[in-house]
């Protein structure tokens, strides 16, 4: 009878067990009734999401992970932490959780996951954590991968996963002829022809990189913040090398674009740019036509749907 009163409580009660003035909680009741107020609220909530299955797609690069949650062909949440090449499996689940956890979503919603890593130490912690507390085998990129993707390079299987990832959802959603810029740990700029076949590209250090390296090499200059500055001629020693990296990495995309297009000879190809720094980049940086942040996750949904339907 008491579970029937307290969850009608609950249910109508328009605001939360915490706020509400008439609740249950506020009154000189012991903390066994409070914990149980808290519990069914906690039941009522899984209830409402216990429905929702989602895809959990894993980018890990260099410097960050991006997790995004795919509900069908909907990108529901996506989340950005720090990589550690030393986390453990039971670590990666406790962060999972908590950042499910915040949009009332949690390992039981999970019907399956992919991971695209350039980190090879990253993967099988990533991979015990979703069997271990999700209980779904990952689909992990890499060679032998359905991609539906001829690749025309010497060394396919070098070609890192993340650049294959980003070139199938870039053929999908702007078709072919098509350049990719990617703007992360490393700078990768790649072409799709016509055909739709990954030719390669260019690879350089990323911005953060060559900040570093500045900071790390050249005893007098300090570390920067990578921002677009008011003029290219830096009046201090610090915005000369705001100047340099940012203006001078619109430089080298701009012209590695420029070169590419000419090699491969059509008339029109549309240039689209993800990453982190995709946008600040593209603000001057006049062969970007497209910023998508969300590129390389919309890739690997694309990917496991080729590989699991």
């Amino acid at each position: 009878m008491v579970w029937c009163i307290l969850c009608i409580f609950i249910v109508h009660c328009p605001l939360s067990i915490d706020n509400c003035p008439l609740s249950i909680v506020h009154c000189p009741l012991n903390k066994g009734v409070r914990d149980l107020v808290r519990e069914l609220e906690q039941r009522l909530s899984n209830m409402e999401t216990s429905g929702t299955q989602i895809l959990l797609a894993f980018d890990v690069g260099n410097t960050h992970i991006v997790i995004g949650a795919f509900q069908d062909e909907v990108l529901l949440h996506h989340w950005r932490m720090s990589t550690d090449k030393n986390r453990s499996a039971d670590e990666y689940a406790m962060l999972v959780e908590r950042l499910l956890a915040f949009v009332n979503l949690d390992f039981a919603c999970v019907r399956g996951a992919v991971i695209s890593s350039v980190v090879p130490p990253a993967t099988p912690p990533l991979e015990a954590m979703l069997r271990g507390y999700a209980h779904v085998q990952p689909l992990i990129i890499g060679p032998g991968t359905k991609t539906g993707m001829p690749i025309v390079c010497y060394n396919p299987r070098e070609v890192g996963a993340d650049r294959i990832v980003n070139a199938v959802a870039g053929l999908a959603k702007y078709g072919a002829p098509l350049i990719l810029i990617d703007f992360g740990t490393a700078t990768t700029i790649c072409a799709v022809n016509d055909k739709g076949e990954y030719m390669g590209g260019a690879i350089a250090p990323g911005i953060g990189i060559a900040s570093e390296a500045l900071f790390q090499r050249a005893s007098k200059l300090p570390r920067v913040d990578i921002v677009k500055p008011e003029s290219v001629i830096g009046r201090d020693t610090v915005s000369g090398m705001q100047s340099g990296l940012y203006y001078g990495y619109c430089g080298l995309t701009e012209k590695i674009v420029c070169m590419m297009k000419e090699e491969l000879g059509y008339p029109a190809v549309q240039v689209v740019a993800t990453g982190g720094l995709a946008a600040l980049v593209a603000e001057s940086c006049s062969v970007i036509d497209v910023v998508d942040e969300d590129l390389t996750l919309e890739g690997l949904r694309i990917i496991y749907g080729k590989n699991t339907g």
